[in-house]
């Protein structure tokens, strides 16, 4: 008895450890394969937040000399109680915002986000803050203008025209925060 016992004991494990190899073999690839698909998801994803900031910061080059000639053209007509906000606005062609566009990091740090290295969490958090505090100056300085459209007094100029510095200041630092994740 004590044979037969020791013999289906014997054949038990000769039969369970091809199992149980075959198990973390499959374990492993299956690992590998998750890494692997991880990786491929993770440089697709930074290829496209790397097109996106490329095109916010072209967008951002862009718009502040324009954004600056309006200052310039506020401060000549500061003291000229004949031209109006608008009249301004006109003269300097509009009022130019950039996009900033993160669809990408917005994708990625709502699903996978323990897949990216934290410094870069860190500055794609930080051009996210800078976008949303953009978009609310952005909002003011409309909503200023909108109201003071036919304004003609220095006061309102150079409220308008410090609005235009502080969204100049923001769009700076945006930019210096994707040159900085160029860099990496």
């Amino acid at each position: 008895m004590k044979q037969k016992i020791k013999n289906y004991t014997i054949q038990f494990i000769k039969e369970i450890i091809p199992v149980i190899a075959g198990i973390l073999i499959a374990l492993f690839i299956d690992n590998w394969n998750s890494e692997h698909k991880d990786k491929v998801y993770i440089d697709q994803v930074f290829s496209t937040i790397d097109s996106e900031l490329k095109e916010s910061k072209e967008d951002i080059q862009t718009i502040i000399p324009k954004q600056e000639s309006l200052v310039d053209s506020l401060q000549f007509y500061y003291k000229s109680k004949n031209v109006a906000i608008l009249d301004i606005v006109k003269k300097s062609k509009g009022i130019y915002i950039p996009q900033i566009k993160i669809n990408a990091w917005k994708s990625v740090s709502n699903s996978k986000i323990y897949l990216i290295d934290y410094k870069k969490v860190a500055s794609l958090s930080n051009i996210e803050e800078l976008k949303e505090t953009l978009k609310n100056k952005s909002e003011f300085l409309m909503s200023f203008i909108y109201s003071n459209i036919n304004a003609t007094d220095q006061n309102s100029k150079q409220t308008l025209k410090m609005i235009l510095l502080d969204i100049i200041q923001t769009e700076k630092s945006l930019e210096q925060s994707i040159e900085l994740i160029e860099k990496k």
